[in-house]
Parts: C-alpha cells; sequence; structure tokens
C-alpha cells in the first residue's frame, strides 16, 4: 500500500484532510487516531507533526507526504517537492523595532530569534552575514522585548501580533510557503498508488479554481464567444432546436467568471449560467 503522512494538527491538518477527502479517500474521524487504512484505495495514512513528515519522508519510511515548503526546507530532509497544493499560504520575513535594519545586510553581528532555524541559515549564508541565530519553538514575538533577540524571523500573515509587541517587517521576503506534497529524494521508481493519488489531487485542485458555464448563443456568433471562453482544449457545442442557435459548454477560471460572462453577453450569449465542479480528470 502506499503509505502517505498527512498532518495530525494545525490548519495544514484540515484543509490536508479536506482535499484527501474531496479526492475521494478515506480519512480518519477522531483526532486521537495516529493511522488508517484505506482498503478501497490501497493507502494507508499516517498522521503526524507537520515538522516530522519531511524527515520520515526523506528517510524513506513513509512514501509520500503533506506538508508546508518552510517546513520541508527547514528540515533539511532528503525530500523534493512533486506538487503545489494551493493552501496554507505564508510569508517568512524579518520583524524587529521601528529602525532596529533596513534589509537582512543590516543584520551582521545581531542576534534573530526563530523557529524555522534551518530556513533562517541557509538565509543568512545565501546573503554573507554572520548573525546569531536563536532557536525557539513556538511564538518568537516576545523575543526582543525579553531581551533574548535582537529580531525575529517569523511566519506573518496579517502583521497583528507583530504590531501588538511594537515589531514591525522589514527587508524583502526570506520565503514564500505554501502546502505542498512531497517524496523521497532520488525515489526515481513510484509506489503504487502515488500516479493515482496526484491525478486525484490535480483534479480536486482544477475542480476548486474552475467552474463549467453553459450559454446559448446564435450560430454564426460562435467564433466570436469562443475567443472570449475558449476552454482547456475545445468548448462543446451543441445545436438547439431553435433554429440558428447552438448551446456551448465550456470550463473557466472561477476567478474570472463574472467577467467572461459580461463578455459573453456583449458577444451575443444568452442564459448564461455557472455550475461548480465537483470532481475532473484532465
Amino acid at each position: 500500500m502506499l503509505r502517505v503522512a498527512v498532518p495530525n494538527k494545525g490548519s495544514l491538518s484540515e484543509a490536508a484532510t479536506e482535499i484527501l477527502t474531496e479526492a475521494g479517500y478515506k480519512q480518519r474521524r477522531s483526532t486521537k487516531d495516529l493511522a488508517l487504512t484505506d482498503t478501497a484505495n490501497e493507502v494507508e495514512f499516517y498522521y503526524l507533526r507537520p515538522r516530522d513528515i519531511a524527515v520520515y519522508v526523506g528517510e524513506g519510511t513513509l512514501d509520500v507526504g503533506i506538508s508546508g515548503r518552510d517546513l520541508v526546507l527547514d528540515s533539511h530532509a532528503d525530500a523534493d517537492v512533486l506538487m503545489e497544493l494551493g493552501f496554507a499560504a505564508s510569508t517568512f520575513r524579518f520583524a524587529g523595532r521601528p529602525g532596529v535594519a533596513e534589509s537582512v545586510k543590516d543584520l551582521a553581528g545581531k542576534r534573530i530569534a526563530t523557529s524555522y532555524a534551518g530556513v533562517l541559515q541557509d538565509h543568512l549564508a545565501e546573503h554573507g552575514v554572520d548573525a546569531s541565530v536563536v532557536r525557539l519553538d513556538g511564538a518568537v514575538e516576545t523575543a526582543v522585548q525579553l531581551g533574548v533577540a535582537d529580531v525575529i524571523a517569523d511566519v506573518v500573515e496579517t502583521g497583528a501580533t507583530l504590531r501588538q509587541a511594537g515589531l514591525e517587517v522589514f527587508g524583502e521576503p526570506i520565503l514564500q510557503s505554501s502546502a505542498v506534497l512531497i517524496k523521497r529524494h532520488g525515489a526515481h521508481t513510484p509506489p503504487n498508488g502515488l500516479e493515482q493519488l496526484v491525478r486525484r489531487l490535480e483534479g480536486v485542485l482544477i475542480a476548486r479554481n474552475y467552474v463549467m458555464m453553459d450559454y446559448d448563443i446564435r450560430a454564426e456568433d460562435v467564433d466570436a464567444a469562443t475567443a472570449v471562453a475558449p476552454g482547456l482544449e475545445s468548448p462543446t457545442v451543441s445545436p438547439l432546436h431553435r433554429q440558428g442557435w447552438v448551446a456551448v459548454r465550456v470550463m473557466v477560471q472561477r476567478a474570472d467568471a463574472q467577467r467572461i460572462m459580461d463578455q459573453l453577453w456583449e458577444a451575443g450569449a444568452r442564459a448564461i449560467l455557472t455550475t461548480d465542479i465537483h470532481a475532473c480528470r484532465i
């Protein structure tokens, strides 16, 4: 069976469970469950600390896993990214008291507190900066106030927590991260079930990002309409009972759906509607 590591808690866990469920895989009913066997799909799921997943996959103990790109890089595990999963986006940045620094170059000789020592050390080495890395497990916003560090490096979402601590971000982002599916580096022979897993996950991502659009239009205006919405390959065009009219069905990106509907209306389309796609294979 394919052995898959899944985050056991936090936002990564919830989103990973959701996408696997949408992909047709059985998932645990209780957060106390440490493993689950999906016999129908021949997959074993193991629920682990997000920080440990890259290590298990990199060592070959498990075949693939879902984790954050930041956690994978921080672990220095022997693992490669198979695909982006489109959730849990975050930005890793420096923060400190106003005026303490403007860029990474200003951090030479300073103490930097972080929960991502691996990512930070790699970034400092890349820029040739010699600074002291203070590794903390968990929230680091109070490190400056308590005198443990001069600045911090952490995941920033809204920045509200930093402002409450009297800190502000500075410099360029250290890392843009999101959830990824990973495998062991150099594992050239795909384990059983991996291609199916990837195909199903890709289908879920497409279904989330696209909608099906249907409309009626005069046959003579089809070319103008398909120029607006050409679809992934080609629209489906079917004759209507009304002479000279056809029905068109096409996939369009969800984010562009309203704009495309406006343009199709201008091109002569009528009875335009959109429906969600729950699953697909492209």
